[in-house]
């Protein structure tokens, strides 16, 4: 597949760490994608700094008590800047207003942005691609969309 990428269209790499918006200042057939922001999440540290307390037990009436799971502090970062990622999007589409949308991400971070996405951007959607590519420079980024 020959990934075609509009004039003008929103590029939306990201990851649970670092979200670039690009833009395409080339046409269709050859992008030219331009950094328009980089976004990165806050500082996460490790869990054992963030909660110290063991998870909590559940005295059951006729089983033996139970466990209940501990909080996953990364998982919640992660879907918090999913949150921050779709209304920094959400604020670019009213300033700019794109005719298209491009979201490339890991398949799990692609779910979290799917479930803050509302009905406008959805339509604006092009293509997903489910791949990390936070870490390559922008021409790698463009050489691997056009191969997508």
């Amino acid at each position: 597949m020959n990934l075609r990428i509009p004039h003008n269209a929103w590029v939306v790499v990201c990851d649970a760490r670092k979200a670039i918006f690009l833009r395409n200042e080339g046409n269709a057939t050859l992008a030219n994608l331009r950094v328009e922001q980089v976004r990165e999440a806050a500082a996460n540290p490790p869990s054992a700094e963030q909660g110290a307390d063991r998870p909590g037990r559940i005295q059951n009436a006729v089983a033996p008590t139970s466990a209940i799971e501990g909080t996953d502090w990364h998982e919640l970062a992660e879907r918090q800047f999913a949150h921050d990622t779709v209304a920094a999007l959400k604020l670019a589409n009213r300033a700019v207003n794109p005719r298209s949308i491009v979201l490339v991400a890991p398949p799990r971070m692609l779910a979290m942005l799917r479930q803050h996405l509302d009905e406008e951007l959805r339509s604006r959607i092009l293509a997903e691609v489910d791949k990390d590519l936070t870490k390559h420079p922008i021409q790698e980024i463009e050489r691997l969309l056009r191969a997508a």
